[in-house]
């Protein structure tokens, strides 16, 4: 098989246009001497003009002289005998044929892949040679017409393996391609998905690190409890009732109703026991509200070291700012140790 390029139809109709024109009068004058022959064998003179007429008149089998024509072939017993209708049938196939040549290779071409042969055209010039002598023989005896048709039919199956041979390599190439391509989005789904759950796995890592840290301050100050002296002292003088009942007076000043001074009472006494000398050695916390440090609470008064009320205003303030109410600062210190 060899590369090709057929003419277009265009070419290939003025072409055989021409040469049929040049081709007529000898045909019509082979057509008169053979009237002549005929008819002094048979000792009968046909006037000249009378041969010539039938010449010119004789009925052709078939009249495809270019693709310009309809090659549709017309059924057993209407538009001419059955060999015309087999040239027409053959001139068809050979149109289908050729015109499936140029799209396979037209294909690939598109396509841009490799179909794993050097040559991706189809050789149909003895295709096109068949169809010159077929569309040349309207004049001839039938079975020479047969005979032609008959080559056009046998190279119309050579060209047609050739093009389905083609087209099958170049569906395979296709679908070789997509398979491909889906393998890559496969992969490229595994590695978003693998960066994902690393990602995922690193976020979990460093909130477990956030909590043992939570964990390690909360145990830390939830230490302060075993360091504070009995609840029954307050400190400096002040007992735990009288920083208690100091502590209740302050809380209307807040907004905050009988309801919040039992959490109060509970948080305070668990960290500090309402002593306001209260001094944790691990974590530096100190008073009645176990400030961190205790200097915070030079903010509500110098004597925020012996003076139980300077250190409660402080720790309700803190309360109010960070948890919202004494309840809120106990259920937290209950949730995690310390608040």
């Amino acid at each position: 098989m060899r590369s090709h390029t057929s003419p277009t139809p265009g070419r290939r109709t003025l072409r055989t246009a021409a040469r049929r024109s040049r081709r007529r009068p000898a045909i019509i004058a082979t057509g008169l001497a053979l009237a002549v022959v005929a008819a002094a064998g048979t000792g009968v003179a046909l006037p000249t003009s009378q041969a010539q007429a039938q010449a010119v008149s004789a009925p052709q089998t078939f009249a495809l002289a270019s693709y310009s024509v309809s090659l549709e072939p017309a059924p057993f017993g209407v538009g001419g005998d059955r060999t015309s209708r087999d040239a027409r049938a053959a001139l068809l196939a050979a149109k289908t044929t050729i015109a499936s040549a140029a799209k396979v290779a037209t294909d690939i071409q598109a396509s841009g892949l490799d179909v794993g042969v050097p040559v991706t055209t189809v050789d149909t010039d003895r295709l096109e040679a068949a169809v010159d002598h077929l569309e040349d023989a309207a004049l001839l005896p039938a079975p020479l017409v047969s005979a032609f048709s008959a080559k056009v039919t046998a190279a119309v199956e050579s060209v047609d393996e050739d093009v389905n041979g083609l087209r099958g390599r170049l569906d395979a190439a296709i679908a070789l391609k997509a398979e491909q391509e889906a393998a890559a989005q496969a992969a490229a789904a595994q590695a978003a998905a693998e960066a994902a759950a690393a990602q995922a796995a690193a976020e979990a890592a460093a909130a477990a690190a956030a909590a043992e840290a939570e964990a390690e301050q909360a145990s830390q100050a939830s230490s302060s409890s075993n360091s504070s002296p009995s609840p029954a002292y307050a400190g400096a003088g002040t007992s735990a009732g009288e920083a208690q009942a100091i502590a209740r007076g302050m809380l209307a000043g807040y907004g905050w109703g009988d309801d919040q001074f039992g959490c109060l009472v509970a948080l305070w006494d668990r960290e500090s026991g309402w002593n306001s000398q209260a001094y944790n050695s691990g974590s530096g916390a100190y008073g009645i509200p176990q400030a961190l440090p205790g200097s915070k609470m030079a903010t509500a008064g110098a004597d925020w070291q012996t003076n139980a009320a300077t250190q409660i205003s402080w720790g309700l303030g803190y309360i109010a700012g960070r948890y919202g109410n004494p309840c809120g600062a106990w259920n937290h210190s209950e949730s995690v140790g310390w608040y």
